[in-house]
C-alpha cells in the first residue's frame, strides 16, 4: 500500500508571486497594476505540459499593515488565474500569509507559522495537493522563498527577477540553482 501511495503523489512547482510571476510592485493589490514578468505565461505552460501541479505561496504583509484586504488579494489572485486559464494554465491553489509579527495591526500582528521562510503555506500545499517533495520545487526571488523551500524539503530555485539580484548578494553558502527568469528555468526542465 505504501508504494501505491507514493505513486499517487504529484510533482509540483510552488511559486512565489510578486517578483516571480508578476513584476514586483510594492504591495500590489489592484488589478490595473498587475503585469506578468516577461515570458511567465510560456514558462507556466511548459511546467503544466511537463505534468507539474502549480501553486502559489505568497507573503502578503500589505494585508497585515492595512494597505489592502484579504478580499482585494483574492480578487487579484482570481484575476491572475483567469488570465492564465485563457492560455491553458491553472494555478491549483493560492496560499497566502496575511500576517506580520511587527508591522501588523489587529488580528494580523502575530508570529505565525505561515510567513516564509517558515513552512506553513508550503506544508499545507504539500498536504492538500499530495505533493511529492523529492521531485518538486519552490521558486522565488527572495531568501525567504529559498529558505522556505529548503525548510520544507523542496528543491529551491532563485530567479533574478523582482528582488533576485539583491538576493544573490545575500545567498551565503546556500546551494541553490539560479536562473535569470522563470522562463529560463522552464527551458532547463523541458
Amino acid at each position: 500500500m505504501k508504494g501505491l501511495y507514493r505513486i499517487m503523489k504529484k510533482k509540483a512547482i510552488l511559486l512565489d508571486r510578486d517578483g516571480t510571476i508578476n513584476v514586483e510592485k510594492d504591495y500590489l493589490h489592484k488589478i490595473e497594476d498587475f503585469e506578468f514578468e516577461k515570458n511567465v505565461v510560456d514558462a507556466l505552460k511548459i511546467f503544466s505540459s511537463l505534468g507539474y501541479t502549480l501553486a502559489v505561496v505568497t507573503n502578503q504583509s500589505g494585508i497585515a499593515r492595512g494597505f489592502y484586504t484579504e478580499d482585494d488579494l483574492i480578487k487579484l489572485n482570481n484575476y491572475i488565474n483567469d488570465r492564465l486559464n485563457e492560455h491553458g494554465v491553472n494555478i491549483e491553489k493560492f496560499y497566502y500569509c496575511p500576517h506580520h509579527p511587527e508591522k501588523g495591526i489587529g488580528k494580523y500582528k502575530v508570529e505565525c507559522q505561515c510567513r516564509k521562510p517558515k513552512t506553513g503555506m508550503l506544508d499545507a500545499a504539500i498536504k492538500d495537493l499530495n505533493i511529492d517533495v523529492e521531485n518538486s520545487y519552490m521558486i522565488g526571488d527572495t531568501l525567504a522563498d529559498i529558505d522556505a523551500g529548503f525548510n520544507a524539503g523542496l528543491t529551491s530555485i532563485l530567479v533574478k527577477t523582482g528582488h533576485g539580484m539583491e538576493t544573490l548578494e545575500k545567498l551565503g553558502d546556500r546551494k541553490v540553482e539560479i536562473y535569470n527568469s522563470l522562463y529560463d528555468f522552464a527551458l532547463k526542465l523541458k
